[in-house]
């Protein structure tokens, strides 16, 4: 790739840093992805080919690197240079969100699905293996389930057993403003955006989950794993 050729600190790191997809990249890295498909899983849209290739520019700055898995499968890890893109990726959000208006384009259930798989943090899970499915209005109607077994949380696209422990009810764009902490789940259900059915202490850990995409959120989990 053709670079700035400018010694200036900011051109040599904007070289890097700012070539599209990579941003994305170094924040699921952050969010604890490992592998080829976690990372592309976070980043929809990208194709293998460019994952590929931007891991690779990664590895070369030393800001990432490869690791043997198991079956002979890599996992990427980043760096103390990697990791030390945690403030600039904490600063970018806090400048969009206060300065970026969000748009219909920006509602997607699918990433808010993700988001919360990564949100999550597993001290805060249910003794008992836990169901919760999301109905979405998109305007068409999407369901997602998400599995909550400690530790883990994973997404389905379809019922993972033959019942839910508790079903939210939403519109997309009420969702993705809970998930970024910008409205509450009290205020969603009061404004008709959202409705929870079940018990009342699994309404409460749904409540719980909202803001959990906010840059307040990301930087204290970034905190917590340094």
């Amino acid at each position: 790739m053709e670079g700035y050729r400018d010694y200036c600190p900011l051109s040599r790191a904007a070289e890097i840093f700012a070539t599209r997809w990579t941003p994305i990249i170094v924040r699921n890295l952050l969010l604890g992805c490992e592998t080829f498909s976690e990372l592309r899983e976070g980043a929809p849209g990208i194709s293998r080919t460019l994952l590929t290739q931007r891991l690779r520019l990664l590895e070369h700055h030393g800001i990432v690197e490869r690791r043997g898995g198991e079956a002979g499968r890599s996992t990427y890890a980043l760096t103390q240079a990697g990791w030390e893109l945690a403030p600039v990726c904490a600063a970018l959000g806090s400048w969009g969100e206060q300065w970026i208006a969000l748009s219909p384009e920006h509602f997607d259930a699918t990433k808010v699905m993700w988001g919360l798989s990564k949100d999550i943090a597993p001290d805060t899970l249910p003794d008992d293996r836990t169901v919760v499915r999301f109905d979405v209005t998109t305007p068409a109607r999407e369901s997602y389930w998400l599995l909550l077994d400690a530790p883990n949380v994973e997404v389905c696209d379809r019922p993972p057993t033959d019942h839910d422990d508790v079903i939210v009810r939403a519109d997309v764009e009420a969702l993705v403003r809970w998930h970024l902490g910008e409205i509450s789940l009290g205020d969603a259900m009061a404004a008709g955006g959202m409705a929870v059915d079940g018990p009342l202490d699994l309404e409460r850990m749904v409540a719980g989950w909202g803001g959990s995409a906010s840059v307040d959120a990301f930087a204290a989990r970034l905190a917590a794993k340094v």
